[in-house]
């Protein structure tokens, strides 16, 4: 009985030393996280998905051009929860997007915080208690 207990306990604790990782899902390590860039665009889509939310908006560069950026939320069910919906933001609003840019300099931000065409401030990764 003693040697099915330990053999039981040993396996319980290589599947939790496995599966504890997989809650991490993914970091950060593709962003630079040194620095909060902030975007005001037009919203030419917006994705109220999983596993992760997506705000596609049109910004124009220095130079007047436009820029098509992604932005990128939490999972919906934990939008939602923190009061999203999928018909929050429209087409054509004008929100303001803050987050960390990718590493890579493409047209892409982890979302930190989105500023809604009403001027109310959403967190794009909240923390749910």
């Amino acid at each position: 009985m003693k040697m099915k207990l330990g053999a039981l306990s040993a396996v319980l604790a290589g599947l939790l030393f496995i599966t504890v990782p997989t809650f991490a899902h993914h970091g950060t390590a593709g962003e630079d996280t040194s620095k909060v860039v902030t975007l005001k665009g037009t919203v030419t889509d917006f994705q109220f998905i999983n596993p992760h939310a997506q705000i596609y908006v049109d910004v124009k560069d220095e130079q007047g051009n436009v820029q098509n950026w992604n932005g990128e939320l939490s999972n919906a069910l934990v939008l939602h929860r923190a009061g999203w919906n999928s018909k929050i933001i429209k087409v054509g609003d004008v929100v303001t997007l803050n987050g960390y840019r990718a590493k890579k300099n493409t047209n892409f931000l982890r979302l930190t915080t989105v500023i809604l065409a009403d001027g109310k401030q959403m967190e794009a990764f909240p923390r749910l208690e």
